[in-house]
């Protein structure tokens, strides 16, 4: 049994003092799949080294994360760009709307979405897509952008029902995580009602750690937990869970080995 996790930060300074040893508990427990989002220029030399270190596992992508995107955002699109003149990627991500944080950035966040789904329709791949608090910014950017060169991943998705086919009308998986085993997570209500082909699975390691690791740090084993909450939602077997959901993620991340 071999899960995939399609978004998790494994760079992140929250797993310095024992990364090899959390990315071994993974592959342990059978993820073999590791999916790497961008978050800025400070950080993309922290997943060159990971994937040197683990080239069978991870699977990189190139982007610039909404809550990065400041005064100084020209230069960090550049340097995305720059990077896919360089080498290839699996996807544009992740990229998308943050109005948690800053809500002044509004603008800005917008034109950097808008120019990297642009980048990874040039590059004919899928964009992952960080929403938080601005679903209807994120949608109305994904209406002037649909067609059939618009594809990929709705990460971490937190929204209603009518929100998810709303997502997956714009060809996007629901990426589905911790949330999913919150008491308060309310998207267990309806994901049944979801057909599991729209559906993979994620942790966003360091963060959002499923029952019973919820507040504390997130590691990517833990999408095994996922797993099993949606063996529950969707009345199947571990195993058929985990097939399922990684060939979905096949077919998001274009041209990768098959498990």
């Amino acid at each position: 049994m071999q899960f995939t996790d399609t978004h998790t930060h494994l760079y992140s300074e929250a797993f310095d003092e024992d990364q090899d040893l959390m990315i071994q508990r993974a592959i342990d427990a059978g993820v073999t799949r590791f999916f790497i989002p961008a978050i800025d220029s400070e950080y993309t030399q922290r997943m060159y080294d990971l994937e040197t270190a683990y080239p069978d596992h991870m699977f990189l992508m190139m982007g610039l994360h909404p809550t990065h995107v400041k005064e100084n955002y020209e230069e960090e699109l550049a340097h995305v760009e720059a990077q896919f003149e360089k080498r290839s990627f699996y996807a544009v991500g992740e990229i998308g709307i943050d109005l948690y944080w800053d809500k002044s950035t509004l603008g800005i966040q917008i034109d950097a979405f808008k120019r990297q789904i642009q980048l990874a329709k040039k590059y004919k791949l899928p964009i992952v897509i960080h929403c938080r608090e601005a679903f209807d910014e994120v949608f109305e950017v994904l209406e002037s952008e649909k067609g059939d060169d618009l594809f990929g991943i709705f990460h971490c998705f937190t929204g209603t029902k009518e929100q998810a086919l709303q997502a997956i009308g714009y060809n996007l998986k629901l990426g589905i995580g911790g949330v999913v085993t919150f008491k308060n997570g309310k998207i267990d209500q309806f994901l049944a009602e979801i057909p599991i082909e729209h559906i993979v699975l994620e942790t966003d390691a360091p963060y959002l750690s499923p029952v019973p690791y919820r507040g504390k740090r997130n590691e990517s084993s833990y999408v095994t937990l996922v797993a099993e909450k949606m063996a529950t939602i969707y009345q199947k077997p571990l195993d058929e869970i985990a097939r399922i959901t990684s060939e979905n993620a096949n077919a998001v991340f274009m041209n990768i080995k098959a498990i």
